[in-house]
């Protein structure tokens, strides 16, 4: 991997030098355009000023702004703009160390993999091995693109780090807004509830045994319109009917999950070929046991 950048974390009087890769790696997005109906020509989108009865608007005529009332703006120069922006400093600037499971995933942004650069291996090691030894993760401030960022860097099982940016308190919506009314749980339900869970539970997170089935589908079928073939237009599910017994349902739930773990654990049938010798036998043995009785 090429990295995206250089910093330096900063770790109480230590400077380790890093490079910062991207962590993950999203699929292209499947996007259609839009086309004239008439002609297949492709669209293009124009700016209009309706103050002024709707006259086209080219880019060098605009400006920027920002509303503080209702229709009512102040203006920004590129410079002024570029004045507003963070300078970018490449220091992570560890703050403070806390628990690992203290930062709820909620708060998570993009992941980057930190490198060291040249020189830095064993400054890097040594605060990638203290962190997984601590049990702690770093989090830190990164000035970069003009914004600054909160970060975690934490330590990977394979003895690197990693830099995930977070997002600022006042950027998580509270879960009260959900309104979760109170109900009661009754104890039976909560074991059958349990005891599910653990007939589909797993020791380890294994990503690989998921894909993407609907952007295949997609792919799929916009390969058929290429070849100038129909697409298949599936009828959709019938949705579900709503839950009215908590405990049938449960019951169900572990009945179908039972059933099916039994066939799969269950021993092939043996083929009708392989069958055909025991009977065989069977029958042999029964006429040399009757034969011996009547001597």
């Amino acid at each position: 991997m090429r990295p995206l950048a250089t910093g330096t974390i900063s770790f109480g009087l230590v400077s380790i030098p890093v490079k910062l890769f991207s962590a993950t790696e999203s699929s292209a997005a499947i996007s259609f355009n839009m086309l004239h109906a008439k002609c297949s020509g492709r669209v293009k989108q124009q700016y209009i000023c309706p103050r002024d009865d709707n006259a086209v608007v080219p880019r060098e005529e605009m400006v920027k702004g920002y509303e503080f009332a209702k229709d009512r703006y102040v203006t920004f120069t590129p410079e002024e703009l570029k004045a507003l922006e963070e300078k970018a400093s490449q220091q992570i600037e560890i703050a403070e160390f806390v628990p690992s499971e203290k930062i709820d995933p909620v708060y998570f942004d993009k992941a980057y993999y930190l490198g060291p650069a040249k020189g830095a291996d064993r400054a890097y090691r040594l605060l990638a091995e203290a962190m997984r030894r601590s049990g702690k993760t770093a989090l830190a401030r990164y000035a970069a693109r003009g914004k600054q960022y909160l970060v975690q860097i934490r330590p990977l099982p394979e003895g690197g780090l990693v830099m995930q940016n977070l997002m600022y308190a006042d950027e998580i919506r509270p879960f009260s807004e959900v309104g979760v009314e109170p109900a009661e749980v009754k104890d039976q339900e909560l074991a059958l509830a349990r005891q599910i869970i653990e007939q589909i539970s797993t020791d380890e997170f294994k990503p690989e045994k998921y894909k993407d089935d609907v952007r295949t589908r997609i792919q799929e079928q916009i390969q058929r319109k290429v070849e100038g073939q129909e697409i298949q237009i599936e009828q959709p599910a019938a949705p579900q009917t709503q839950i009215i017994d908590l405990m049938e349902a449960l019951k169900a739930s572990l009945a179908a999950k039972g059933l099916a773990s039994a066939r799969e654990s269950a021993p092939a049938p043996a083929a009708a070929e392989e069958r055909k010798p025991a009977k065989r036998a069977a029958r042999e043995a029964k006429a040399e046991k009757k034969a011996s009785s009547r001597k």
